[in-house]
C-alpha cells in the first residue's frame, strides 16, 4: 500500500555505523513493527509531549495502512489503497518520526539499562535507548500435501491482497478454508464478485472461537441463505494440482470427494510473532505477556497490539484471567497504555473490548467478552433484520453480539463501561430499547 511513494523519512535508511544521512544517532524510542498498534503509539507520544526521536520500522514495503478493509472494500475494488494510509509523509517528517520500510531485524543486542541495538537483515543497525515490540501476528499456515501449489493463498497483509486480486479474473470457483471473520468476510466478498464460494470449516460451528452457539447458528443459516456453500466439520486430505501439476485445481475431503477450485483461500487463524521477545529472554505464553500497563516481563519493554497477552481489561473480569485480542480498538486502546508508561506514568489498561465484522449486509458489532457466561438472551426482529445475543454472567450483562442492531450494541458497550447491568428479563423483548432499561448492579 502506498509501496511507490517514497517519504523522505523512510529514505534515509541507517548506515552500518548506527547513522543516518544528517550524521545524527537513531537513539530514542525504536518501535518495531508498523502496524495499527504501532503507528497509535508514535501519534500518541506526540500528543503527551514525548520528544525523543522515534523510529517506526515494518517489514513490508508499504507506508501503514489499515488492515480491516482488505478482505472487504479493497477486494471488492470499492476503495483505492491511498485511502487505506494512516498519515501523510508530512506527518512523520514534521513529527521526527523516521518511517522506515522494508527492514526485517533478526537479532537485538540489551544493556542492563534497556537500550540496545537490533540488527536488520539487511545489516543495518537501529541503536536505541527504548524498545516497542508492535510486531502483530502472522497468518497460520495450512499443513496439508498440496499447500505449496500455486493459487493457494493467504489473507493477512496488503501484499496478499493485491497478490489475491491479480489471481481473480480466472477464477470461477473458489474454496475458502476457515470459517471465523477472515474467510467469512473474504468468502462473502468473493461472492459478491460473482464468485462460486466453497467454505470448509473444520470446527461444527462458524466463527467458534468468537462468538456464541446462537450467533453462530444465525450467521450460518444467513451465509446459506445467500448462495454460500458452507461445510462444517470438514476433513480434508489434501490439495489437488491440476494436470499440468502446478496450479491448485481442487480440494480432496476426506471420503475422496473433490470441491474444484482455481484459487483457495486459507484463513485458519494467526500465530503471535513472539520471536523477538523470545530471544531477549521476556516470558512469552500465546503472545508476549504483559501487565496492565503493556509493560513485558522485563519491566522495560513494551508489547502491543495483536502480540501482547495481557489481563482481561473488562471491569470486575477476574483478576488472573488472560487474554490476547485481535482487534483495531485493541490496537489503539492498549497503545495509548503503553504511550502512558513509556512517559513514566502507570495508567490501567480497563476499556471495554469490542470488535466488528462485515460480511456481505451482515454488520456484526461485538461488545465485551463472553468468558465465563452462564445464560444469554436473544433479541431477534425478523422484520428489519435485526438479530442480537447478551451474554450474562451471575445476572450481570458481560457481552453482546449485534447483527444490524448498533443500538444494542451502544446500549452494552455504555452499560459495561459504566459498570451498569440490563436486566435479562426485560431485555428478552425485542422491542424494548436496551438503552431504556440499563438499571445499577
Amino acid at each position: 500500500m502506498g509501496a511507490t511513494t517514497t517519504s523522505t523519512t523512510a529514505a534515509r535508511s541507517a548506515a552500518a555505523d548506527g547513522t543516518v544521512a544528517d550524521g545524527s544517532v537513531r537513539t530514542g524510542l525504536l518501535i518495531i513493527g508498523a502496524s495499527q498498534s504501532g503507528v497509535q503509539l508514535a501519534v500518541s507520544l506526540r500528543a503527551l509531549g514525548f520528544d525523543e526521536h522515534i523510529t517506526l520500522l515494518g517489514e513490508e514495503d508499504h507506508r501503514p495502512y489499515q488492515r480491516p478493509a482488505l478482505s472487504k472494500e479493497f477486494l471488492q475494488g470499492t476503495v483505492e489503497s491511498e485511502s487505506l494510509i494512516f498519515r501523510s509523509n508530512g506527518y512523520w517528517e514534521e513529527h521526527n518520526v523516521a518511517l522506515v520500510k522494508g527492514e526485517r531485524i533478526v537479532r537485538i543486542d540489551r544493556a542492563a539499562d534497556g537500550s540496545g541495538v537490533a540488527h536488520a537483515a539487511s545489516g543495518t543497525r537501529y541503536p536505541f535507548q527504548r524498545l516497542a515490540l508492535t510486531v502483530g501476528a502472522r497468518a497460520r499456515k495450512l499443513e496439508l500435501p498440496g499447500a505449496e501449489l500455486d493459487g493457494v493463498v493467504y489473507l493477512r497483509n496488503a501484499d496478499d491482497a493485491l497478490e489475491l486480486k491479480a489471481r481473480l479474473d480466472g477464477v470461477r470457483e473458489a474454496v475458502v478454508i476457515g470459517g471465523g471473520f477472515i474467510g467469512l468476510e473474504a468468502a462473502s466478498s468473493l461472492h459478491t464478485m460473482g464468485k462460486s464460494v466453497t467454505v470448509l470449516e473444520y470446527g461444527p460451528r462458524l466463527i467458534g472461537r468468537a462468538v456464541g452457539e446462537e450467533t453462530s447458528d444465525y450467521f450460518l443459516a444467513a451465509h446459506r441463505g445467500r448462495g454460500l456453500d458452507i461445510r462444517l466439520n470438514a476433513r480434508m486430505n489434501r490439495l489437488v494440482p491440476a494436470d499440468d501439476g502446478g496450479r491448485v485445481a481442487g480440494v480432496e475431503l476426506s471420503d475422496g470427494t473433490v470441491v474444484p477450485a482455481q484459487l483457495v483461500l486459507v484463513g485458519i487463524g494467526v500465530v503471535p510473532n513472539t520471536e523477538l521477545a523470545e530471544q531477549l529472554g521476556l516470558e512469552v505464553d500465546n503472545g508476549i505477556v504483559v501487565d496492565r500497563h503493556a509493560l513485558a516481563s522485563d519491566g522495560t519493554t513494551v508489547a502491543v497490539g495483536d502480540v501482547a497477552n495481557l489481563p482481561n481489561p473488562l471491569p470486575g473480569a477476574p483478576a488472573d484471567e488472560r487474554i490476547r485480542l485481535e482487534s483495531v480498538n485493541n490496537a489503539i486502546e492498549h497503545a495509548k497504555v503503553a504511550a502512558y508508561s513509556l512517559m513514566g506514568r502507570r495508567e490501567d489498561y480497563a476499556g471495554i473490548p469490542w470488535f466488528w465484522s462485515n460480511q456481505a449486509d451482515l454488520k456484526l458489532q461485538i461488545a465485551g467478552l463472553t468468558l465465563g457466561y452462564d445464560s444469554t438472551v436473544v433479541r431477534r426482529d425478523e422484520e428489519r433484520g435485526k438479530f442480537s445475543v447478551l451474554y450474562y454472567r451471575n445476572g450481570q450483562i458481560i457481552a453482546a453480539d449485534c447483527v444490524n442492531a448498533p443500538l444494542d450494541f451502544m446500549a452494552v458497550k455504555n452499560a459495561l463501561a459504566k459498570g451498569r447491568n440490563i436486566p435479562a428479563d426485560a431485555a428478552a423483548d425485542p422491542a424494548v430499547v436496551l438503552k431504556t432499561i440499563v438499571t445499577d448492579r
